[in-house]
C-alpha cells in the first residue's frame, strides 16, 4: 500500500528498513525507552507525535518499540503504517483495570479477544466480526508468562473509547445504560478494561498479520467497590518482560518453522 501525502509514513514518519518485523506496540510514549533497554543496540529512530521508534534486535533479529497514543484511532494508524514499513508481528503492552475480583493489581492478562465497544474497528468489520488475538502470540505470552513467575489471566477484555464513562458513568446522559452494560461485561466474564486491543485485534485480522496484547491490572475496581483490598500497581515492568520473552519464543518458533 503506498504511503499518503510523503515519501515517509506520514504519522509515524517512518519507512522500511526502519522497523523491524516483530513490534512491541506500548500506548505511552514515555514507556518506549525503558522496553528499548530489553532489545540488544537500542537506538532512537524517530518522534513524531504520539508515535515514538526505537528499533533493536532480540536473538539476532531487528525488532522494534512504538507508541500507539491512548485510543483506537490512533493505534490503528500506527499499526497500518508499520505494516507498510514491514512488521507483521505485534504485542500491545498496555494498563488496564481489573473487573473480576480475582484479577489483582499488579497481575497481567493475556487478552485472547476483546469486547468492541471502539468506533474505530467498526470502520474494518462490521460488529458480528470478534475482535480476537492470533494464537501463537497468546500462546508466547501464556508461556512467557509462566516462565517469568508472573501472576496471569487469560481471557476477553473490554475495550472501551471513553475512559470516564467507565470511572464516572454517573456524570454521563446515558449512566444507565453504561452502568447495566457494565455489569453484563463483568457478569460474562471479562477480565479487565483497557482502551486499544479491540481495535489492534481487528485491524490485525484484516491486515493478515499477528497481534497480542498483555495488560497489567493498576487496580480493580470491583473489588473496591466491594470493599474488598485493591492493590494499585502502576509499574509496568512485569508486562514488558513478558512482551519481550514472547517475542523471543516468536523469533525463535518462526526460525524453525522457515
Amino acid at each position: 500500500m503506498a504511503t499518503v501525502y510523503s515519501e515517509k509514513e506520514y504519522h509515524v514518519q517512518l519507512e522500511k528498513g526502519d522497523v523491524g518485523e516483530y513490534v512491541i506496540l506500548p500506548g505511552d510514549p514515555g514507556r518506549c525507552e525503558k522496553i528499548a533497554q530489553y532489545f540488544d543496540e537500542p537506538a532512537h529512530v524517530m518522534t513524531n507525535r504520539e508515535y515514538v521508534t526505537y528499533t533493536g534486535k532480540l536473538n539476532g533479529v531487528k525488532v522494534s518499540v512504538t507508541s500507539t497514543g491512548i485510543g483506537g484511532p490512533s493505534a490503528a494508524i500506527a499499526l497500518e503504517e508499520l505494516i507498510h514499513c514491514g512488521a507483521h508481528t505485534f504485542i500491545r503492552v498496555g494498563t488496564s483495570g481489573g473487573m473480576q475480583e480475582e484479577v489483582l493489581g499488579g497481575h497481567v492478562v493475556i487478552a485472547t479477544g476483546a469486547i468492541r465497544l471502539d468506533g474505530t474497528s467498526k470502520e474494518y468489520a462490521p460488529v458480528e466480526f470478534p475482535a480476537v488475538a492470533n494464537f501463537d502470540v497468546v500462546q508466547a505470552l501464556r508461556e512467557s508468562a509462566k516462565d517469568l513467575n508472573v501472576p496471569s489471566h487469560t481471557g476477553v477484555v473490554q475495550c472501551k473509547d471513553n475512559f470516564y464513562g467507565q470511572h464516572s458513568p454517573e456524570s454521563m446522559p446515558i449512566a444507565s445504560e453504561l452502568h447495566a452494560k457494565w455489569e453484563a461485561w463483568i457478569r460474562a466474564g471479562a477480565l479487565t478494561s483497557e482502551m486499544e486491543s479491540a481495535t489492534l485485534f481487528v485491524v490485525g485480522s484484516t491486515r493478515r498479520v499477528r497481534v497480542g496484547a498483555v495488560l497489567l491490572v493498576v487496580a480493580n475496581q470491583t473489588r473496591r467497590a466491594l470493599g474488598l483490598e485493591d492493590i494499585q500497581v502502576h509499574d509496568t515492568e512485569a508486562a514488558i518482560r513478558v512482551a519481550v520473552e514472547a517475542l523471543r519464543k516468536l523469533i525463535e518458533q518462526d526460525k524453525k518453522n522457515k
